[in-house]
């Protein structure tokens, strides 16, 4: 099957693209967000191939998974079909709503042609998609290994734009951690993190332009992973390092509590419990190892590849009917 899909989060993407498709990327001169084309920062295979507009209109793709609402209009301008009624569709939802929850009506609601798929049990139960068709896919993983060594005494944060989403994330959490145990932030954009926090720069040491390769091995090496965020459907970077085999300790909000068992390290709503929980993992060791094969188990059995691709497959062969 040729599935169209806007480069929109890479992360996702690169288990989607592990199945047995052609994935259509579309490409623009720009390269911006609706033409971004192939990551760079992730490893996607052959089957992957960058489209421009004038290849999708000369060779339709057999289903689209869209992402965002514009996209429906990207689909019937580039394409010259309706993305639904005229293109077998799919609308991924990665987000929680940001308002008037649990009010919120989703952007396909009515759009009983088109299945709105939720990465969370979470983001189902709280957005209101009518009576369009809504189902669960939850998150799949391609699995990096287990590479914790915990040789550093220090907590890995992996967080993106944390200066513009700051509550979102919980980076303005993190100044409660610092005077007991050094972190070491990594992600996209964290360079203005230490000035906008006002703590110790020397214990906020971003990392930038790292692709995901590197960043897993560097993560593996500290001692645990700390998750502070407050609202998102659920972070993939928490699920990844739980597959490195880190101990991880995390803001009991939004689906953490179901992806996190009590063994895996410190889930708590409670900041002052999380504290001195991280503090705890990192300066024991042999503790800290035994948590993060508990978190590497828990996440190999929810949030395996196999189990997403076959779920995602089983809708596509449906959709496409």
């Amino acid at each position: 099957m040729r599935i169209l899909l806007w480069h929109v989060h890479g992360s996702w993407t690169t288990s989607f693209v592990q199945g047995g498709h052609d994935y259509l990327v579309p490409v623009l001169p720009d390269r911006g967000p609706d033409g971004l084309g192939r990551a760079r920062s992730w490893t996607w295979p052959g089957s992957v191939a960058e489209v421009t507009p004038t290849q999708l209109a000369d060779e339709p793709p057999d289903l689209v998974v869209l992402q965002r609402p514009h996209e429906l209009d990207l689909v019937q301008r580039w394409i010259g079909l309706r993305a639904g009624p005229d293109l077998p569709a799919i609308y991924l939802e990665h987000n929680t709503p940001v308002a008037d929850v649990p009010l919120t009506r989703h952007a396909m609601a009515e759009r009983t042609e088109i299945p709105v798929v939720h990465v969370t049990h979470l983001n189902a139960l709280l957005w209101d998609c009518g009576t369009a068709p809504s189902t669960v896919i939850e998150h799949g993983v391609v699995d990096p290994g287990l590479r914790y060594t915990g040789e550093l005494p220090r907590a890995a944060v992996v967080t993106n734009d944390p200066v513009r989403r700051m509550r979102y994330v919980g980076a303005d959490l993190l100044p409660r951690f610092t005077p007991s145990t050094p972190l070491d932030v990594f992600g996209m954009r964290v360079d203005r993190l230490p000035q906008a926090l006002h703590v110790d720069v020397d214990r906020l040491r971003p990392y930038e332009d790292l692709d995901q390769e590197r960043m897993h091995t560097e993560i593996a090496r500290r001692r645990a992973y700390l998750h502070t965020t407050r609202w998102t459907s659920l972070g993939l970077s928490l699920i990844e390092a739980m597959h490195l085999g880190l101990p991880v300790v995390v803001l009991a909000t939004t689906e953490a509590a179901r992806a996190v068992p009590p063994s895996a390290g410190v889930l708590s709503a409670d900041v002052g419990e999380l504290v001195h929980g991280l503090q705890a993992l990192v300066t024991d060791h042999d503790r800290a190892r035994a948590a993060g094969l508990a978190a590497r188990a828990a996440a190999l059995d929810r949030y395996g590849l196999k189990r997403f691709l076959d779920d995602w497959d089983r809708l596509l062969e449906q959709v496409a009917r």
